[in-house]
């Protein structure tokens, strides 16, 4: 994973193995500064790629005991940990092979054919190049991963619609076991003049 800053690998190097302990992947970390500093971390969990409320909450308690312990912020802070979300930042040349056929935005440290920024649709990747089937275009380009600075998914109708499928399925499955369980019960319960 690729850091901006000398205080984003010293806290890279202290999150990683605590998060990696309790079955998370650190995405991304930040340090914003300013009166009080804040420290943005990204993960996910190693097992599904998921992240909700429960596992932030759970990492954020065990890396704010270890910052304490560790002190690699001098000035005071303030500690978020979030999941990457839906428009998630690419940050390893694994998630280029993992988020293929899905739309992206690269930007590189370098002018490459007089630009910086290029948008498609992800192809995976070839060596330490990340292919990129660009916008308008009818090329696949070849970006080395070593110039890529940022890089993110971008949130589509299609993408949306994914993540909202998701939890309507749950709630449907949710509400037919409730179904299910009042049935079972009144089979079960004593009706009048049973006694």
């Amino acid at each position: 994973m690729k850091t901006k800053t000398n205080m984003d690998e010293r806290i890279l190097a202290i999150a990683i193995p605590v998060a990696a302990d309790m079955g998370y992947g650190i995405v991304r970390i930040r340090v914003q500064g300013g009166n009080r500093s804040v420290v943005q971390i990204m993960a996910e969990r190693l097992s599904d790629g998921k992240m909700n409320v429960a596992d932030c909450a759970q990492l954020s308690r065990a890396l704010s005991s270890t910052f304490e312990v560790e002190d690699p912020i001098d000035d005071a802070y303030v500690l978020e940990v979030s999941s990457p979300g839906l428009d998630r930042p690419l940050t390893d040349m694994k998630h280029f092979e993992q988020y293929s056929g899905q739309l992206a935005r690269l930007e590189l440290d370098r002018f490459v054919e007089g630009r910086k920024r290029f948008r498609g649709i992800l192809a995976g990747i070839d060596g330490d190049n990340v292919a990129i089937d660009l916008d308008k275009e009818d090329e696949t380009a070849l970006i080395p991963f070593a110039w890529i600075s940022e890089a993110k998914l971008l949130i589509t109708d299609e993408v949306i619609k994914k993540g909202q499928k998701k939890p309507k399925e749950k709630s449907q499955e949710k509400s037919q076991k409730k179904s299910n369980k009042k049935k079972s019960n009144k089979k079960n319960s004593p009706q009048k003049g049973d006694t």
